[in-house]
C-alpha cells in the first residue's frame, strides 16, 4: 500500500473506514517497513494514529491503531510523536494504567470487559513496551508521569489478571527497572514492589507455606507448571533481579528468606519443556545471587519435609537441582560468562557461608581420590570438567571455576593441589598470592577430610604438577657424558639469557608473601619470621 495514499485518507476517514485501512496496513507491511527512504512518513503516520486514539472511537479501530502503531514503534527514529506526555498519557490510558484513586475503578471495570476492549489493553501494553525500550524520551516521560505507581498499583490485581495483560504489565516493570536505574528506588521503597513481585510469583507458582520460610513439596506427579504461568513467573523474576541489585537492607531480610523459600520451591518445579525449566533455572539462580547470602540457609533449612542426618538433618534436594543445573551448563560448551558463571559464584558464595551445604557439593564434586592414574583435567566427572575450566580463556570463567573448588577444598592449597594438580590451580595461587601455599582468609570447620588407601599409597608417586602417576620416561641425559651435560646446561643458560635480555621473558621468583616478583627482587628479599605463626 501507497503510504501517501493512507495518510490523505486517514485525514477524512470514519472510524469505520481507519479500522479497515490500518488494519489492511498491519498485515501487508509486518515486519517489511522500509525504514531508510520513508521514516519521515511513518513519523506522520505516528502524529495521525495518536490523533485518531485521543478521541473516543470503538475498541476494535482503537485495536487497528495501536496494532500499526506497535509496528512502527519498533524504529527508534520514528516515536518523537509518541515519546511526549500527550503520546505517552494516551497508550498508559489505553492500557489502564492508572494510579491513585481511580484504580478501584479500573479494576471494577477490568473484570467486566469484553473480548475486544482486552486487547485493546494487551495492544497498549505491547507499544509501550517498544516505546520505552527503544526511547530514552519515553524513559523520561514514564518518569515525570510516575508510570512506576501505577505499574505497582496494578500488581494488587495480579490474581484477577488476564494472561497477556499480566505478562506485559511485568515486562514493561522489567524494562523501565532495567533503564532507569533511578526508578528503583522509588520501587523498592515507595511502592514496596519486592513484596508485590514475590507475592505474583507465590500466587503464580502456586506456593503453599507449610512453614515460614519452607514452601509444601511438590507432587511428584502434578502436571508441569502451565506455559503461561512460567512465561509470567520469569518476567516477575527479572523485574526482581532488578530492583535486588543495589545494597540490601537488614529490615528487607524476612522478604529477601520468603523470596528464597518460593526460588527453592521453583527450583523443584518442572515446566512443559525442559529449555524452560532450564530458563526458569537460569532466572532463579541469577536473583538467589543477589540476596544476602546469610538468606541461602532457606535452600537446605526445611523442618517440616526433613533432611538428612549425615548434613545435620538439612534439605539437599535443591542444591542438587543446582548442581545439575551447572554440570549441564559446562556440557553445553559454549556462553559460559553468561550462562555458567552465575552458577559457579552461587555456590561458592553458598559454601563459604554454610557448612553442611559445603559439606554436601565437596562430596559430589570432590569425592575421596581413588584413581589418580589420569590427569585431573581428564575425564567425564564434574570435577574433571571443572578443573578444566581452571584453564578457559575467559579469565572470569577460570576464576570462578577455581575459586569454587579453592572453597570446597576449605581455601587449603594443599588440599587444592591434591584434586586439581599445581599446573591447573597456578593463576589461582597467583591471584591469591598463595604460590608459597598456605591457606585462604575464610574460616572453616574442621570436618574430617580422609583419604582413601589407593591415595595414601600413590601419593609419593604423583606428579605435583600434572597431578596424576606418570608413567616412568626415560632419562635424556643418561648416556651423556660429564662434558656433554655441562655444555647442554650451558646452551640452555645462554638461551634464557638472551631471551631474558630481549624482554621476551622475565625470569620470576615467590616472595615469602606467597606473591610473584621479578626473581632479583626476590633474592634481596629477607626471609620473614614466622617464629610466632601456627603450625599446620
Amino acid at each position: 500500500m501507497d503510504l501517501n495514499s493512507i495518510l490523505s485518507q486517514l485525514e477524512t476517514a470514519n472510524e469505520e473506514d481507519v479500522e479497515k485501512l490500518l488494519h489492511r496496513y498491519s498485515q501487508e507491511v509486518g515486519h517489511k517497513l522500509a525504514y531508510i527512504h520513508l521514516h519521515l512518513n511513518y513519523i506522520k503516520l505516528c502524529q495521525r494514529v495518536l490523533t485518531i486514539l485521543r478521541k473516543q472511537t470503538r475498541p476494535s479501530c482503537q485495536k487497528a491503531c495501536l496494532e500499526t502503531l506497535r509496528i512502527l514503534s519498533r524504529d527508534k527514529r520514528v516515536l518523537a510523536p509518541v515519546a511526549t506526555r500527550e503520546g505517552m498519557l494516551v497508550l498508559t490510558n489505553l492500557a489502564g494504567l492508572q494510579a491513585g484513586p481511580e484504580e478501584a475503578d479500573h479494576n471494577q471495570k477490568a473484570s467486566t470487559q469484553s473480548e475486544e476492549e482486552l486487547r485493546v489493553v494487551v495492544e497498549a501494553l505491547k507499544c509501550l513496551c517498544n516505546v520505552v525500550y527503544n526511547s530514552p524520551a519515553a524513559q523520561q516521560v514514564c518518569v515525570d508521569i510516575q508510570l512506576a505507581r501505577g505499574l505497582c498499583a496494578s500488581l494488587h490485581t495480579a490474581r484477577s489478571w488476564h494472561h497477556e495483560v499480566g505478562l506485559f504489565i511485568l515486562r514493561l516493570l522489567f524494562l523501565l527497572s532495567a533503564l532507569r536505574p533511578d526508578v528503583r528506588g522509588v520501587l523498592r521503597k515507595d511502592c514496596h514492589a519486592v513484596r508485590l513481585l514475590a507475592e505474583v510469583l507465590e500466587h503464580t507458582l502456586n506456593v503453599r507455606w507449610v512453614g515460614t520460610y519452607e514452601a509444601a513439596r511438590t507432587d511428584p506427579q502434578a502436571l508441569p507448571l502451565p506455559a503461561e504461568n512460567n512465561e509470567r513467573a520469569m518476567e516477575a523474576l527479572k523485574a526482581l533481579f532488578n530492583l535486588t541489585l543495589t545494597e540490601v537492607r537488614d529490615e528487607d531480610n524476612h522478604q529477601f528468606r520468603l523470596i528464597a523459600a518460593i526460588l527453592r520451591h521453583l527450583l523443584m518445579l518442572k515446566t512443559e519443556t525442559e529449555d524452560k525449566t532450564e530458563e526458569a533455572h537460569s532466572h532463579a539462580v541469577n536473583l538467589l545471587n543477589n540476596l544476602p547470602v546469610s538468606c541461602l540457609d532457606v535452600l537446605i533449612d526445611t523442618p517440616v519435609q526433613g533432611g538428612q542426618e549425615k548434613y545435620g538433618g538439612k534439605n539437599i534436594e535443591a542444591v542438587q537441582v543446582l548442581l545439575d543445573f551447572m554440570e549441564k551448563r559446562i556440557d553445553k560448551g559454549s556462553n559460559y560468562k553468561e550462562g555458567l558463571t552465575p552458577v559457579l559464584s552461587l555456590l561458592t558464595e553458598a559454601s563459604r557461608c554454610h557448612r553442611e551445604l559445603r559439606r554436601y557439593l565437596k562430596a559430589q564434586v570432590l569425592p575421596p581420590l581413588k584413581d589418580v592414574k589420569s590427569r585431573p583435567e581428564v575425564g567425564t566427572t564434574i570435577r574433571n570438567k571443572l578443573v578444566r575450566l581452571m584453564t578457559h580463556v575467559d579469565m572470569g570463567v577460570k576464576q570462578t571455576a577455581a575459586e569454587f573448588l579453592f572453597v570446597l577444598c576449605k581455601e587449603s592449597v594443599d588440599n587444592l593441589l591434591k584434586y586439581t594438580g599445581y599446573g591447573n590451580a597456578a593463576g589461582l595461587l597467583v591471584a591469591r598470592g598463595l604460590l608459597a601455599g598456605g591457606r585462604g582468609e575464610t574460616q572453616y570447620s574442621e570436618d574430617e577430610d580422609s583419604d582413601t588407601e589407593e591415595y595414601k599409597s600413590a601419593k609419593p608417586f604423583i606428579n605435583p604438577i600434572t597431578g596424576h602417576v606418570e608413567e616412568p620416561m626415560p632419562n635424556p641425559i643418561e648416556d651423556m657424558t660429564e662434558e656433554q651435560k655441562e655444555y647442554e646446561a650451558e646452551k640452555l643458560a645462554n638461551m634464557f639469557d638472551k631471551l631474558s635480555r630481549q624482554n621476551l621473558i622475565r625470569p620470576m621468583g615467590v616472595r615469602p608473601d606467597g606473591t610473584l616478583a621479578p626473581l632479583e627482587e626476590t633474592l634481596c628479599d629477607p626471609p620473614e619470621d614466622n617464629s610466632e605463626s601456627d603450625s599446620d
